[in-house]
């Protein structure tokens, strides 16, 4: 087994966005079910590519491909709270990119959980890896570690 992260806190990470939580996003042990921390990585990486003009959810020809996810926790999150999903990118490579998540509590200074998510970038229609576009690769290196 290896051994847990180091807890992050907010200057690990160079951009968030405000998630709130929902009714439904609670369990029977009245805390956020795990899974929707992976839900989480998933809204805050692709709403920020849609809103920089990567990611047309319905036209782009190249897209990326969720191949990897981890989260660590640390502390419950429970509705009616709002957390602030902060991002960067640990690693980018030809055709596929790492992103660093953070989940904090809206004004907390350390992660409640923290994982990584792992896009590889294909041509949507062959599904075959290509490499990340330029515009793309310059918009991640201007948010990368």
């Amino acid at each position: 087994m290896s051994e847990r992260a180091a807890r992050l806190g907010r200057e690990d990470f160079r951009l968030f966005r405000a998630i709130p939580t929902r009714w439904m996003d609670n369990d029977v042990f009245g805390h956020v079910n795990n899974v929707v921390y992976y839900s989480w990585f998933d809204t805050a990486v692709n709403a920020w590519l849609v809103e920089q003009g990567h990611l047309d959810i319905a036209g782009s020809a190249i897209v990326g491909l969720v191949v990897e996810t981890a989260c660590t926790y640390f502390e419950s999150v429970a509705f009616p709270e709002t957390v602030e999903v902060g991002i960067v990118v640990e690693r980018l490579g030809r055709s596929s990119v790492t992103y660093r998540i953070g989940i904090f509590r809206e004004g907390a200074e350390q992660a409640a959980a923290q994982g990584r998510f792992t896009h590889v970038y294909v041509e949507r229609a062959a599904q075959k890896p290509v490499p990340i576009p330029g515009g793309l690769r310059a918009a991640m290196a201007g948010i990368a570690v």
